[in-house]
């Protein structure tokens, strides 16, 4: 996002749980931190299963239709000041192509709230969130396991991350992950996007790039992966102009594998289709017409 009439530039990299900018439906429920070992298998161990089950997510989420819903406001107290809102489905074509049909979009006010959207917010709110840490980028971070916590009926080991270096342009992520002792997937995400640009001399002549904190939950889809259903941010960026209060919510719903077959059940069991060569061609008509047909059979009734 940019200051609007300003110099400041805020690159908005925010996903968020549950939908609009509504409150949680509920409160998540998290026990303390313990700083316990775990058992039966060391950090280093549950690191290499969770990014390997990571890289395996991702390469199945991009088989997977679905909603995208983001929502941004800036606000002043409990005032809505400017407001970003757009809801696009994700989708395949008739050649397997991923395309995205925006559904809803309607005119952006958020440069009454001080900021305005550019490129790099709409290819973060796409591509960027949520934040996956797969096998091939576990060498660009140093991991290193602080404890286990409990959210909700969830029992969790508990990481703190951070890139080794910055290399180029290329953003990553700083924060902490919960990963399931069950599955040993990522279920939870706290952080932010980093490198952060700020204007040490105050002067408001240089690019600022802030990134606001969020929370992002998983849900589990079709009893196996960990997708992304709900982030949340609500945080205040400290640019030397002014500071803006912003809040945004990026939900994921209706998820659905492309191209899963389709099976016909009847009385709990799968009806196989008919091979085709196994079918009889149909009888010719009887050319005699004073031959005598045979009594027709009853008409069957349907099962009860």
């Amino acid at each position: 996002m940019r200051l609007a009439s300003r110099s400041a530039l805020l690159f908005l990299t925010v996903s968020l749980f549950a939908g609009a900018l509504a409150p949680l439906p509920a409160a998540a429920q998290e026990g303390s931190l313990e700083n316990t070992p775990p058992k039966g298998i060391t950090p280093e161990e549950i690191i290499q299963r969770f990014a390997a089950k990571e890289k395996e997510f991702k390469e199945a989420r991009d088989h997977y239709t679905y909603r995208q819903d983001i929502a941004v406001k800036t606000l002043d107290g409990s005032t809505v000041t400017g407001e970003y809102h757009e809801v696009f489905d994700v989708l395949f074509d008739d050649k397997g192509r991923r395309i995205e049909n925006v559904v809803f979009a309607p005119q952006s006010s958020l440069e009454q709230g001080g900021l305005s959207l550019d490129e790099g917010d709409v290819q973060d709110f796409r591509n960027r969130l949520p934040f996956v840490l797969t096998s091939d980028e576990i060498p660009e971070y140093n991991i290193i396991y602080v404890g286990q916590q409990t959210e909700d009926e969830l029992h969790c080991y508990v990481f703190d991350i951070a890139p080794k270096q910055i290399v180029g342009k290329k953003r990553y992520f700083q924060g902490r992950i919960w990963v399931d002792d069950h599955d040993l997937q990522i279920v939870k995400t706290y952080g932010q996007a980093v490198p952060e640009t700020r204007d040490t001399k105050k002067k408001g002549n240089k690019t600022e790039h802030l990134y606001p904190k969020f929370t992002t939950w998983r849900q589990q889809i079709d009893g196996k992966y960990w997708f992304p259903s709900y982030t949340r941010a609500d945080d205040t960026l400290h640019f030397n102009l002014n500071d803006i209060h912003i809040r945004e919510v990026v939900k994921y719903e209706d998820y659905k594998r492309f191209g899963s077959s389709v099976k016909i059940l009847y009385q709990g069991q799968e009806v196989q289709k008919a091979d085709p060569k196994d079918q009889k061609p149909p009888q010719a008509p009887d050319q005699n017409p004073d031959q005598k047909k045979p009594d027709a059979a009853p008409n069957p009734q349907p099962p009860q």
